[in-house]
């Protein structure tokens, strides 16, 4: 089996829920040898998220951590006692990275600050996940998914205008702090090999989507230069033309499009109308978009959102299908280049998940392992690893330490 381009690195994980677990998930999928310590009895919360198969609840069963914790080994660990502390301590001597999203004050409060680690392991890099940061006004604030929507400036977007604004579908803000979490740690790790030296990473979730690359960037740099803020567009509109744009059926559901100005010529090649500019010459009059859109929309009857997707590629119009998790399981495109891995677990089953997002040519990706069971790799790593006997883990599991 090839190396992967993380092979040999070492990732103490004590994430929890979404973001945390999402950082540490691109650090396994790409080699790190990643171990996540859970609460002994409980494990991470995540384990009671749905969707659950046939909708029976289960901790080995949930669908949400069974996704974000694949390649990863699982161990549980009491951080609160004694020798959990020392135990802990133990492991961060053998690590290079270590991950934690507790809220902002329980690391030190466990004697686990970064200043004592380092003490341990001078070399380690430690990246802490939270609401809004480690200091600050708002450090010990709680948050949602709706609350991080709503405070980084994403939901003022979305929505009709004359209506209340609106978040963004189930987690996907959380998700995104995990990766850019990931990747600011894979930049210490590179730091650290070229210079030496571990570092202390404050990761703030709100922070993550300030400076994101999407909407929210352009309406934040509109602001600075010129004062006015971002006004709802409504989607049904179009925009300033009358080319269509946003969403319109079809025959097997939706299709996504965008059309400029200078592309009326395109759309009458696509629909077969050679005198549509001499019909509308006037592509602002927004008077007529009415008319327009049903002649789109009569075309679009008649097709499926595969098919006007392809002949609007064909005459390079920007026709995409709008997609149901169902396409995107059958589509054969992915399924030819192998996104979807199927993953047996003892006890969910055998189920299809999102395999690599980034495929390198020398270091590839690999699913190594499915998901752990709760505390499955404790006789693993605190036999094998540390040395202790199958009786001390009897002892241990008996004192709550694991």
């Amino acid at each position: 089996m090839p190396e992967q381009a993380l092979s040999g690195v070492k990732v103490l994980d004590l994430t929890w829920y979404i973001a945390g677990p999402m950082c540490t998930k691109y650090l396994a999928d790409f080699g790190a040898d990643v171990l996540k310590v859970e609460k002994p009895g409980e494990g991470d919360p995540a384990r009671r998220m749905g969707p659950f198969p046939n909708d029976e609840p289960h901790p080995e069963k949930s669908g949400f951590f069974l996704y974000l914790n694949h390649n990863k080994r699982g161990i549980t660990l009491n951080l609160k006692c004694a020798t959990g502390k020392k135990i802990f301590k133990r492991l961060v001597g053998e690590a290079d990275i270590l991950v934690e999203s507790f809220s902002p004050g329980v690391m030190e409060r466990l004697g686990f600050s970064y200043q004592e680690l380092e003490k341990i392991n001078p070399r380690l890099i430690m990246t802490s996940i939270s609401n809004f940061g480690q200091t600050g006004p708002y450090r010990d604030f709680k948050m949602t998914e709706l609350v991080l929507n709503a405070m980084g400036a994403d939901m003022a977007q979305h929505g009709l205008p004359d209506r209340e604004p609106l978040k963004r579908g189930a987690y996907c803000l959380q998700h995104q702090a995990g990766l850019i979490a990931a990747v600011a740690t894979l930049a210490a790790l590179f730091t650290r090999q070229r210079q030496g030296f571990g570092q202390y990473l404050d990761i703030s979730m709100m922070e993550t989507q300030a400076g994101t690359i999407d909407w929210r960037s352009m309406t934040v740099l509109t602001y600075l230069y010129t004062g006015e803020r971002y006004l709802r567009e409504d989607p049904r509109v179009g925009g300033i033309s009358i080319l269509p744009g946003g969403g319109y059926p079809c025959k097997d559901g939706f299709i996504w499009c965008l059309m400029t100005v200078q592309w009326l010529g395109r759309l009458a090649d696509l629909l077969g109308m050679p005198d549509l500019p001499q019909r509308f010459p006037n592509v602002f009059d927004m008077t007529r978009k009415g008319e327009l859109d049903a002649i789109f929309m009569e075309w679009l009857a008649e097709r499926g959102k595969y098919q006007a997707s392809y002949e609007g590629q064909a005459k390079r119009v920007p026709i995409t299908p709008v997609c149901t998790s169902e396409d995107l399981l059958n589509d054969p495109h992915y399924n030819e280049r192998g996104l979807w891995v199927e993953v047996d677990h003892p006890v969910a089953g055998k189920w299809k998940y999102v395999g690599p997002v980034a495929r390198m040519s020398e270091t590839p990706y690999q699913l190594r392992r499915r998901a752990p069971m709760l505390g499955e790799h404790n006789v693993e790593v605190y036999c094998d690893q540390l040395g202790y006997t199958r009786e001390d883990l009897v002892r241990l599991r008996e004192a709550g330490v694991i």
